[in-house]
C-alpha cells in the first residue's frame, strides 16, 4: 500500500528526508501523519524516525542548511524547520525499563523493535518518503482498515509502560475506531485493572489528555465507557456520563468545545484536577454557574456574549433533555448586540458614589427585564 498526501511532497519536508538518506541512513515517517493520511484526516504533525543517532542527525540537517533544534535531544528527539514546517524526528528506539509514567531508552537500528514499543497497532505504521506503507507488527493496517483500536501486544504491559495510555486508549477511539463496533474487550479490561495508575499522572497530562478526548466529534461512547469502569470518577470525582449524549446531539454543527463538554460532565474541583487554565477555570465556571441560574436567555446574552450563552442554554436543554429553543437562542444574539444605553453622567450631578453605582444598576435591570427595549429617555424619565 502506498499512500499519497500534500505534505509527502512538500519542499521541506522532502529536503528533511533527503538529508538523512543522502547521509546514509534510513528514514521513515511514522504515526499519526501515517495514519491520517490513510484514513483521509487532517495532519497536524510530521514525525520522522531515523537510525541515525540525534548528533548525527543535527549535522546532517546542519550540511543541508535546515534549522535543527534539540527539543528532546536525550529521548532521541530533534526538530528539524524546513521550508518553516517543523519534522520532529526521532532515532529509533526501544524500551529498556518502564516506570509506569516514562520509560529508559535505548536507541535501536531495527524497525520491529521501535514498532513494538508503540501504544497501539494504527499508531505503529511507518511509511518511505515515496509512500511505501510498512507494518511490522503486521496487524496495523488491517486494524486501522477496520476502525479498530487495539494495544500492541499484551495491553497490561502497554499500559504498565506508561498509565498515561489508559486515557489515550478512549481518546483514540473517539477519534479514529468505530463506535459501532465497542471498545476492544481486552484493552478495556485492562484499562480498569490497572486504574489506580492514573494517579501517579501528572494533572497536567492528564488534563491535556481530557481535553482532547472531549474535543473528538462524539466522545460521549468512550466517556460512556470510561464512566463503567470506573475510570471516569478517578480522573473526575463525582462525573457523571448522564448528559454527555444528549449535549453532543443538540450541539449539531457547533464546533465541539471540551470546556463546554466538561460542564456537562459535573464533578469536584474539576479545575484543580485538570490543571486548567485561569481562562478555561473562568469558563467552566460561568457555565456551570448558567445551568443553575433562572436568567433569561437575553440576560445571559447580555452578561456573557453570545458564544458562552448559546453554550449555557446547550446545557440547560441538555438537562431537561429537551432541544434548545431557537427563539431563545435569537434572544440571545439580541441581549448580545445590545447596549446599555445611560452613562453616569446622566444622573450626575444628582447621585454620587455608591448611590450613583446603585441607580444605574437598578435601571440596567430593568432596561434588560424589559428586553433591552426601553430607551434612554423612558429610563431617565422614569429614573429620576
Amino acid at each position: 500500500m502506498r499512500l499519497t498526501a500534500d505534505w509527502l511532497t512538500a519542499p521541506g519536508t522532502i529536503a528533511v528526508m533527503q538529508a538523512l538518506s543522502g547521509g546514509g541512513h534510513g528514514a521513515w515517517f511514522v504515526g499519526g501523519c501515517v495514519r491520517n493520511a490513510l484514513i483521509g484526516a487532517p495532519v497536524d504533525d510530521i514525525d520522522i524516525t531515523t537510525d541515525a543517532r540525534p548528533e548525527r542527525v543535527m549535522d546532517l540537517a546542519a550540511a543541508k542548511g535546515i534549522k535543527a533544534v534539540p527539543t528532546g535531544i536525550d529521548h532521541g528527539t530533534v526538530t528539524l524547520v524546513a521550508e518553516h514546517r517543523p519534522h520532529e524526528v526521532t532515532t529509533l528506539r526501544r524500551d529498556v525499563e518502564s516506570h509506569g509514567r516514562h520509560a529508559t531508552i535505548a536507541f535501536t537500528d531495527r524497525l520491529e523493535e521501535d514498532a513494538a514499543r508503540r501504544d497501539f497497532t494504527m499508531n505503529a505504521l511507518y511509511a518511505l518518503a515515496d509512500g511505501t506503507v510498512l507494518d511490522p507488527n503486521g496487524s496495523g493496517l488491517a486494524d486501522l482498515t477496520a476502525r479498530r483500536l487495539r494495544f500492541i501486544g499484551d495491553p497490561s504491559e502497554r499500559i504498565a509502560e506508561d498509565y498515561l495510555r489508559i486515557l489515550r486508549f478512549f481518546r483514540f477511539h473517539a477519534w479514529y475506531a468505530d463506535p459501532a463496533g465497542g471498545l476492544d474487550a481486552e484493552g478495556l479490561a485492562a484499562c480498569a485493572a490497572l486504574a489506580d495508575g492514573i494517579a501517579r499522572l501528572s494533572r497536567e497530562r492528564v488534563g491535556a489528555e481530557m481535553r482532547k478526548l472531549l474535543a473528538a466529534p462524539d466522545p460521549a461512547p468512550a466517556v460512556a465507557a470510561m464512566a463503567q469502569s470506573g475510570i471516569l470518577t478517578r480522573v473526575l470525582p463525582g462525573a457523571e456520563a448522564r448528559l454527555l449524549p444528549i449535549l453532543v446531539a443538540f450541539e449539531q454543527d457547533i464546533t465541539p468545545d471540551p470546556i463546554r463538554r466538561l460542564a456537562a460532565l459535573g464533578g469536584a474541583d474539576v479545575a484543580e484536577a485538570l490543571r486548567l487554565s485561569r481562562a478555561d477555570r473562568d469558563g467552566l465556571a460561568t457555565l456551570r454557574a448558567g445551568m443553575a441560574s433562572a436568567e433569561t436567555p437575553g440576560a445571559l446574552g447580555y452578561a456573557h456574549g453570545a458564544t458562552t450563552a448559546r453554550d449555557i442554554l446547550l446545557l440547560r436543554a441538555a438537562q431537561f433533555e429537551t432541544p434548545p429553543d431557537p427563539a431563545a437562542l435569537v434572544e440571545v444574539e439580541v441581549g448580545a448586540a445590545a447596549v446599555f444605553p445611560i452613562r453616569p453622567a446622566d444622573l450626575m450631578p444628582g447621585l454620587q458614589g455608591p448611590d450613583l453605582g446603585a441607580a444605574l444598576k437598578a435601571l440596567e435591570a430593568r432596561w434588560i427585564a424589559s428586553g433591552f427595549t426601553l430607551t434612554r429617555a423612558e429610563l431617565l424619565s422614569d429614573g429620576r
